[in-house]
């Protein structure tokens, strides 16, 4: 009696999250919650006069787009728990609520593995964190939309870090090989993880679902991680390195799939950071403090996917002159006190370095999309 009970609960408590309770979706269209907030930016131009640009939301946006979150929960726990706090909604605004331009954005809460747990395996300690309670509530999310919301629609598959990794299990499991799930798959953007890919080709660990070549593909993936082009992935980097002989890492250059140079990127810097505390940054020198959510920085950032060493990566660069009128650095490094964690790259903002672009990138893709459909 008392070895049932214990199995039942077991079972119960990791049993996935209920999506049918609307208080375990961050974001999710028709409400008011963490993704509808004031989204509007600074822009600084090169003198450093500011403008400020108001962000609208699409009226009657025609395809969806599903999002899941990194490495954010502040929980004191290995595995979070599913209320909503801070850190959800300040990562619901930096990397998600920006997709409303143009998709209907549906964003669950999960179980995720906690920034302690990851912290002490940083420090040398062995995981005890739980990722497959994290996948399997990112499933049932996942399948909860496809069941009650979907509704033939198309979608785009959208994550960051450890949302990344839930992502690429999910299109592994559920749509590598799987036409019919295929046929709604507008494309996927994990960033800021590493998916595999066999050296000189567009696929490796998603066998069937290759890497974006061209702006208007479907069914593809956009993936890239982010490094400073003078701070290069390290011999011990996180990212950029693939662990298993003959592979790469997938990097795809949101502004222009196929672009084989530099391209001027179309970022969305945060004025508050993605996790922890940060100084805050003289965007321009003149004139008051930026206090909007986002700073653009025209002109300034440029991305370029290259291979150097060993490694595949957004190269970032910045176009600056000390002598004008903004800011010559950008934020976003890891950092512990003073000291860059160089194999973490610009981690931080790997999305926001080309929201603008991976916005942009969603709406034609899914025009293109639609085209295919109407064809049928």
């Amino acid at each position: 009696m008392l070895t049932t009970m214990l199995v039942l609960a077991a079972a119960q408590a990791t049993a996935p999250a209920d999506y049918r309770e609307m208080r375990n979706w961050l974001c999710r269209p028709g409400r008011e919650d963490a993704c509808t907030v004031n989204l509007d930016a600074t822009v600084v131009d090169a003198a450093g006069k500011k403008t400020v640009e108001k962000f609208t939301p699409a009226a009657n946006p025609t395809f969806d787009c599903f999002y899941v979150y990194p490495t954010v929960s502040t929980d004191a726990t290995d595995n979070s728990d599913l209320v909503i706090d801070d850190a959800e909604r300040r990562v619901a605004m930096i990397q998600a609520a920006p997709f409303r331009r143009t998709c209907r954005v549906f964003a669950p809460m999960y179980r995720q593995v906690t920034l302690q747990a990851l912290q002490a395996v940083m420090s040398g300690k062995p995981l005890t964190a739980d990722f497959t309670l994290a996948y399997n509530d990112v499933k049932a999310a996942f399948d909860d939309y496809m069941k009650h919301d979907n509704q033939g629609r198309g979608v785009v598959l959208i994550g960051h870090s450890q949302g990344s990794r839930m992502l690429t299990t999910l299109l592994a499991r559920e749509f590598d090989g799987k036409p019919e799930r295929m046929k709604q798959l507008i494309s996927a953007m994990p960033i800021g993880a590493n998916v595999d890919v066999v050296a000189g080709q567009r696929t490796g660990v998603l066998k069937n679902i290759p890497a974006c070549a061209e702006a208007d593909e479907t069914g593809c993936v956009v993936s890239y991680v982010s490094f400073r082009a003078n701070v290069p992935p390290p011999a011990n980097s996180r990212f950029g390195r693939a662990t298993t002989p003959g592979n790469g890492v997938m990097c795809v250059n949101p502004a222009d799939p196929a672009a084989k140079g530099p391209v001027v990127l179309d970022a969305y810097l945060p004025t508050t950071p993605l996790v922890g505390s940060a100084q805050p940054v003289a965007w321009s020198k003149t004139g008051g403090a930026v206090t909007t959510p986002f700073v653009k920085l025209p002109g300034m950032v440029s991305g370029q996917c290259v291979e150097k060493n060993g490694a595949s990566y957004l190269e970032i660069s910045l176009t600056v002159d000390p002598s004008d009128g903004r800011t010559d650095e950008i934020p976003g490094d890891v950092m512990i006190g003073t000291q860059r964690l160089d194999d973490w790259g610009l981690h931080l903002i790997d999305m926001n370095l080309a929201m603008g672009d991976l916005v942009t990138l969603a709406e034609v893709q899914a025009g293109a999309w639609a085209k295919k459909q109407a064809a049928k």
